[in-house]
Parts: C-alpha cells; sequence; structure tokens
C-alpha cells in the first residue's frame, strides 16, 4: 500500500500542525514489526532509524528489505532513517539501496569540517531523492561507539546556525540543548531559550536527540518550540529486554525464540504507543 519515503513532507507536516514525527531505533525484525505494529494501531507516521552498529549487526539489505515489506503492507507514512552515520561512504551504501533519508553527524569535527562533510552528504542523498539531517553541537553520551564526555560537550551556538543550514543545503537539524543519549544519572536542565532562537532563524525542521529519559512535559515543551522529530532509542530497549528476561526467568525450559519474542514485543510496544502519544502525531498518519 505504500512505499518507504524520505522525511521531508513528513516533518514539515509536523511542524505546521504542532506535533512531532517519533524516530525510533531499530534492530532487527522484532523491533521493525513492534514499532510499525504499533503506529498502524495509533495511525501515527513513524520513522525507523538505524545506526551503524544496526547495519552491521543486521546488514542493509536485510533491513531495508523488512522495513520495504513493512511499508508495502501498512497504509502509514514509512521512512528508514539512517541515525548517526559519520561518513559519506557509509551512506552510499544505503543510499545505493533506496534509503531516503539519512543523518550526517559531524558535529565532533570543527565548525568547518563539519560543513563541509555535510554539504558533500547533501549534494550526493538529493541525487537520490532523499533527504538529510545534519548535526550541530555536541550530545553528552554514547551513540554506538561514539563516546562524547560532558566536559567536550557544546550546546549548539544559534548564531552559527543560519550559516550552517545556508552552507549545507541540509533539510533538517539535529541541536544540543542539554540532552543526552541513553538514561539520565541526573534530571535533564534543558535550553528552551536557546531551541526558540535557533527555531526562529531557520527553516528546516529541527531534531531533538536524547528523548530517552526526558518528561513527557518537557518533550513536549520541545514540540512546541519547533521539534518535528523526536529520537527514541534506549527507553525501547528497557521493555523489550525486561520481557524477553522475565519470560525467560519464569519460562526456564523456553526454547522457541517464536513463544519469548512475544512478552519482549508486548512490553516494547506499549512503550513505542507511549512515546506516540507524547509526540501527538496519532492520528496524524
Amino acid at each position: 500500500m505504500g512505499f518507504v519515503q524520505n522525511t521531508k513532507e513528513m516533518l514539515l507536516k509536523a511542524r505546521r500542525e504542532g506535533y512531532a514525527v517519533p524516530a525510533f531505533n531499530i534492530h532487527n525484525l522484532e523491533t521493525v514489526q513492534t514499532v510499525v505494529e504499533a503506529a498502524v494501531e495509533m495511525k501515527s507516521p513513524v520513522i525507523l532509524a538505524a545506526t551503524p552498529g544496526t547495519m552491521k549487526y543486521a546488514g542493509r539489505a536485510y533491513i531495508q528489505g523488512i522495513v520495504e515489506v513493512a511499508a508495502k503492507e501498512n497504509d502509514i507514512p514509512i521512512a528508514l532513517h539512517l541515525d548517526h552515520h559519520e561518513t559519506l561512504e557509509s551512506i552510499k551504501e544505503s543510499l545505493k539501496l533506496g534509503t531516503k533519508s539519512v543523518m550526517i553527524d559531524g558535529s565532533h569535527h570543527s565548525f568547518e569540517e563539519n560543513i563541509e562533510l555535510s554539504r558533500k552528504v547533501a549534494e550526493t542523498a538529493h541525487n537520490y531523492d532523499a533527504t538529510v539531517e545534519a548535526e550541530l553541537g555536541k550530545l553528552v553520551g554514547q551513540e554506538d561507539d561514539l563516546v562524547i564526555e560532558a566536559k567536550d560537550a557544546a550546546y549548539t551556538d544559534p548564531d552559527t546556525v543560519v550559516e550552517f543550514v545556508r552552507r549545507t543545503g541540509v533539510d533538517s537539524l539535529a541541536v544540543a540543548i542539554g540532552t543526552g543519549h541513553g538514561l539520565y544519572e541526573t534530571e535533564p536542565n534543558l535550553d528552551f531559550d536557546r531551541l526558540e532562537k535557533i527555531r526562529k532563524l531557520v527553516d528546516v525542521p529541527i531534531v531533538l536527540h536524547g528523548a530517552s529519559g526526558i518528561s513527557k512535559e518537557d518533550v513536549r515543551k520541545c514540540i512546541e518550540l519547533g521539534c518535528a522529530k523526536v529520537n527514541i532509542s534506549t527507553e525501547l530497549k528497557i521493555p523489550f529486554s525486561t520481557g524477553l528476561r522475565n519470560h525467560l526467568i519464569n519460562n526456564p525450559n523456553e526454547t522457541d525464540p517464536r513463544k519469548y519474542f512475544g512478552p519482549a514485543k508486548q512490553k516494547m510496544k506499549e512503550a513505542v504507543i507511549e512515546k506516540i502519544l507524547i509526540c501527538k502525531s496519532d492520528g496524524k498518519a
């Protein structure tokens, strides 16, 4: 019924109508099935995000194939998105397979190097009718093997945003406003004034990374201030592993993955539905 799409209209519509499209990190068949099933039930558009680690684990062609089947079988907007890829080469591999949404993370480079890398990726991806997200400013935490210490984290400087977007031609921008990857040891202190200033300066949709562990109220406030895409990863891994672990502990002789993955998927599905409601994307498909 559908096809894997890019995220341009998806995010522009979200910003226009005051909600965010949730981007859920997926890793295999089961996690794709779970996220899509929940999104279909909630009539929500959805972005399935795959890091380099996921592609290495599952294989790009497998992930691409699974998501293409999900899009074909269901009548909601579905995008496969490369999350935190760091090289043009790795992104090209997926563009050739048909991926229509990519993120180039050059945030650990200098400003000029980040611009040059993001510009090259944008030029290449646009030739494939794909959309590009870039990141300006560093986030605390870990995404795959990229670890950023708190002392090295940089908030996004609003004064650099206009030049960055103009010179790169990217379609969306991830900004650092006090969020981090993983769960928070202390309550995160988000810089809403910074977010509001950035939103007023650029036309491209803003992306919120590190949303696992942020309160519903703070996520909603970020959406009100212009975040059109919200990334969720850790808060899906925890219920999936908890459901799996509990089932195997309670059923020590269980050996059939078709049975022990069921409770894991159900727990994860409940978390996906909760996040869709927080993003206010339900009924927006």
